[in-house]
């Protein structure tokens, strides 16, 4: 049996955080402004990430990044924020077992976009489960 391919490995525990997310974010925003609270999130995570990059050496001159990279991180960086925005707002006013499972419809419209704009092949499995994503998400908004 072929062994796990290391984005596979780091995609799961991608989910496995993102479900902590999820759980720990309801708690946050219980009694609290759910924009607020997704600064102080946000701050969390650039102290995690700044001290990461510290041990591991991995700093680099801003002016080494490319024009482009600049340009497409900071619109990656703006839709995250966003993203946080309505997900914080979304676990304030939902359960958080029907917020986290819509939330992953961005996966179904990930495929859709890596498709038609980053020239990704669409096999007829991956379009099955993007499909199975997005019933399940129908099934869970109106349960």
């Amino acid at each position: 049996m072929n062994s796990l391919p290391a984005w596979a490995a780091y995609a799961l525990g991608s989910a496995f955080f993102a479900a902590l997310t999820a759980l720990f974010g309801k708690f946050g925003v219980a009694q609290l402004n759910s924009n607020y609270a997704t600064f102080i999130r946000t701050l969390v995570i650039l102290c995690v990430t700044a001290a990461l990059v510290s041990a591991r050496g991995e700093w680099e001159k801003p002016q080494a990044v490319s024009a482009s990279s600049w340009v497409f991180l900071v619109l990656s960086g703006m839709a995250t924020g966003l993203s946080w925005l309505c997900y914080y707002r979304a676990l304030q006013l939902g359960p958080v077992s029907k917020v986290a499972p819509v939330d992953k419809l961005s996966v179904a419209l990930a495929i859709i976009l890596g498709v038609a704009f980053a020239g990704e092949a669409l096999s007829w499995k991956l379009a099955l489960g993007g499909l199975l994503i997005v019933a399940g998400s129908i099934v869970i908004i109106f349960a």
